[in-house]
């Protein structure tokens, strides 16, 4: 009776009846114990399971293989690996089932290199051949430790082997998983009577490695074959609709689950969810699941899930509170789901009572709950949370570091990133590419190319070279660095599966180098090899054109972001209303302002920079002060915005009450952009008295900025006194500049100081330098 209660996994009541049988005096054997360990394993009951030990060595039947083996698997599982260890150790006589355990437990702890350790004593000292089980059970040690060596020794001695085809899908898993893609699909292609599970396998091997384009074509050729379409394979072919954004395709494989009659199953319907909100139809993912008969809190949890990872942080949350009016108590997976959410919207008060109902339900230790919540604290900037959490748990995998390297990363922070990065290689845990994406961006910050190509080195020996995440990421590193030779190299690598990310990454690389026509270039060779362009896309592309002010290439891209539907995007419309602005289109700048449905406080901004540089000082001051009435936060940037509109207005009352309402009402410390604006605005006006008085105020030196603000006002008032004053100043910070020369040079002409116009003009010569020449452009047809 105790094992029927097992085996339907009704384990309350298996442990009632073992309860019932001590208490009628019937004395257990070592069958009821197997059982029991079982039921306990399954409730992780720890206290329970730790009772039952002790009677399990009061009856000396501890050495016993089969009640031995159910101690092993049930102390791996709870993580206590010590306390397993020792009743391996203990076992007189230990069968294969016993070391599978124990590989096992030891696979799934945070050092499997023990499981391979262990896997090489088996045969090698103790003369016991391993079954299949066994394999099934060490590989994803091997996954864990990407060793690549140990892959390929198991691969051998599975060739020379009779093995199932479960085993054979366990290696096509591991290659994908150890960033070997290409071998798993050999061992595919070469398998001999493929299973529903083999083709799911690769395709989810296709997808870890970003290859979603291969899912597809596989998706399309298991339909040729007479298996039928597992969940697994579905599922995988959504999730790269939904990565590639390719809606139509996605469409077509919701068809196909409805005439399939999987469409209802929860793992399918939350993946149609995912693939549609990630396409943008987010009206379209949210009636999927309410169309779903029967939800339970799994449901709910994939659900939440779906929007959070979509990009939908706030319909996440709102799933949340909706799900606990009806499910009190939701789980780690819940609480998983939700948190990144809460972390996106710096929703730290949530965040926090979440913490505090893991506390509650005891689920705040497991390691998944533990890693979401250390990266909500990194990226709401509470590091001493964020530390204080990570120290406290009892296990910290890879992830869990890579939160915190990312983190620090994020916030540009560069070298606690690299820190904890050191910190991580020394516990002897291995780098996951995840890690090496959250050091390089700390390398690329820091503009340190040395010390990136030294992570480049060690993502080659540990064979992440062909992630498509890390070669992005080292992409971004030269190319922030300065070297684009190199950057373009790793790009057009024949080897190099591309994606959207790798040309974002390439377009923004040029750009950042002040490759503008370059990079428009680039933006058309990505359209032209059929890549479609992204939000991040034309966020990255847009500044090219305004760069350039090519206003029908901006228009172009215009139309396509109306007919991609990515105008909804705030981002994208605040890149619009500055692109527009720069090619002198205030009017429809405003337009786009006006048709935005959310705006946020880097769209008010870019309207004011708009206003600003078309010297529309009296509209960028009711703009600002629509903002302060709505309630719309300002930033420095905002300040800076409305400053230049005065400056080039003439606007001085307005500009001086601004800049003191910067520090006394909003409390903004001013930079020395601000001070630079003020030094212009005053000086426009001939307040030099005004300005000095400001320069002995600042907080910190002034810089060429402001100096080369104050030499302009010179000119324009021909004070030749404070001219020789600024210039003084900016030859020692730009030395390289020969404009201020020209400019006193000018300035001593007008006044009629030849001789010193003279040798103002040898001294520039004398210091090589020579006078930049104007030039402009104009659109012709395509051409610049």
């Amino acid at each position: 009776m105790i094992r029927a209660y097992v085996r339907v996994n009704q384990h309350e009541e298996a442990l009632k009846l073992y309860v019932s049988m001590l208490e009628k005096s019937i004395q257990p054997d070592k069958y009821t114990f197997t059982f029991v360990l079982k039921a306990c394993t399954a409730m992780s009951d720890f206290e329970r399971c730790i009772l039952i030990h002790e009677e399990v060595v009061r009856r000396n039947l501890e050495s016993d293989v089969f009640i031995g083996t159910g101690l092993i698997d049930m102390y791996s599982k709870m993580g206590d690996l010590e306390s397993a260890r020792m009743v391996f150790d203990q076992m007189p006589d230990k069968d294969v089932v016993a070391w599978n355990a124990m590989i096992s437990g030891l696979a799934q702890s945070a050092e499997p290199i023990k499981a391979v350790d262990l896997f090489k004593d088996m045969q090698f000292i103790f003369r016991i051949n391993p079954n299949s089980v066994t394999l099934l059970n060490l590989l994803p040690a091997v996954c864990k430790l990407m060793d690549m060596r140990a892959c390929r020794g198991i691969h051998a001695y599975v060739y020379r082997r009779a093995f199932p085809v479960s085993v054979r899908n366990a290696l096509i898993d591991t290659y994908s998983k150890c960033n070997h893609p290409n071998v798993a699909h050999r061992i595919f292609l070469e398998l001999t009577g493929k299973d529903d599970i083999s083709w799911g396998t690769m395709m989810a091997g296709f997808a870890y490695n970003g290859n979603f384009h291969e899912v597809l074509e596989m998706f399309d050729s298991i339909k040729t074959t007479s298996l039928k379409i597992s969940k697994v394979s579905a599922v995988t072919a959504l999730l790269a609709t939904g990565e590639i954004g390719d809606l139509g395709r996605g469409k077509e494989i919701h068809e196909y689950a409805i005439q399939e009659m999987i469409d209802s199953d929860i793992m399918v319907a939350t993946s149609l969810m995912t693939m549609y909100a990630k396409c943008g139809l987010l009206d379209k993912a949210r009636d999927l699941f309410w169309g779903i008969n029967g939800r339970d809190l799994v449901a709910w949890s994939a659900a939440i899930a779906a929007f959070s990872q979509s990009g939908y942080p706030q319909e996440a949350l709102s799933l949340f509170r909706d799900m606990q009016n009806e499910y009190s108590q939701p789980n780690n997976v819940t609480l998983v789901s939700v948190i990144p959410a809460c972390a996106e919207l710096r929703a730290v008060r949530l965040g926090k009572s979440i913490h505090c109902h893991a506390i509650k339900a005891s689920i705040d230790s497991d390691i998944s709950t533990g890693t979401a919540l250390v990266s909500m604290y990194a990226k709401c900037n509470l590091f001493n949370f964020a530390l204080n959490l990570f120290n406290k748990m009892p296990l910290v995998e890879v992830v869990t570091w890579n939160a915190l390297i990312n983190g620090y990363a994020q916030i540009g922070d560069c070298y606690n990133a690299l820190e904890m990065f050191s910190r991580l290689r020394l516990t002897g845990l291995h780098p996951d590419p995840g890690t090496m994406v959250g050091a390089l961006p700390a390398c690329a910050l820091l503009g340190d190319v040395r010390l990136g190509g030294c992570l480049h080195c060690q993502i080659i020996r540990y064979g992440f070279e062909s992630d498509c995440h890390v070669k992005n990421a080292l992409i971004d590193l030269y190319a922030k660095c300065g070297s684009l030779t190199l950057a373009e190299f790793l790009f057009n690598k024949n080897d190099f599966a591309k994606d959207e990310v790798s040309w974002n990454t390439m377009i923004a690389g040029y750009m950042h180098n002040g490759l503008a026509k370059i990079a428009l270039a680039a933006f058309h060779s990505m359209k032209f090899e059929s890549f479609r362009p992204n939000v991040v896309t034309i966020v990255s592309i847009l500044p090219a054109v305004s760069h350039l002010t090519c206003l029908r290439e901006g228009m172009t891209i215009h139309s396509y972001i109306i007919k991609s539907g990515f105008q909804s995007h705030k981002l994208v419309g605040n890149s619009l209303i500055d692109m527009y602005a720069k090619c002198g289109q205030l009017d429809l700048s405003e337009h786009i302002f006006e048709e935005m449905k959310s705006t946020d406080t880097v769209s008010w901004n870019a309207l004011l920079t708009a206003y600003s540089m078309h010297g529309e000082g009296d509209r960028a001051l009711s703009v600002f002060s629509l903002m302060e009435n709505r309630d719309i936060e300002v930033d420095a940037i905002s300040f800076l915005s409305v400053l230049s509109a005065c400056r080039h207005a003439g606007l001085v009352e307005e500009g001086r009450k601004i800049f003191h309402h910067m520090r006394d009402k909003y409390h903004i410390e001013p930079d020395v952009e601000h001070y630079a604006c003020m030094v212009d605005l005053l000086g426009r006006a001939g307040l030099f008295y005004e300005i000095m008085d400001l320069l002995k105020t600042m907080p910190m030196e002034p810089d060429g900025g402001v100096w080369g603000a104050l030499l302009d006002a010179s000119r324009m008032h021909s004070n030749i006194e404070l001219a020789e004053v600024a210039l003084k100043h900016l030859v020692k910070l730009e030395q390289g500049n020969p404009a201020h020369y020209v400019v006193l040079s000018s300035l001593y002409s007008q006044s009629g100081r030849w001789n010193d116009a003279g040798h103002t003009r040898v001294k520039m010569n004398e210091t090589g330098l020579r006078k930049t020449p104007g030039c402009s452009w104009v659109e012709v047809k395509k051409g610049i």
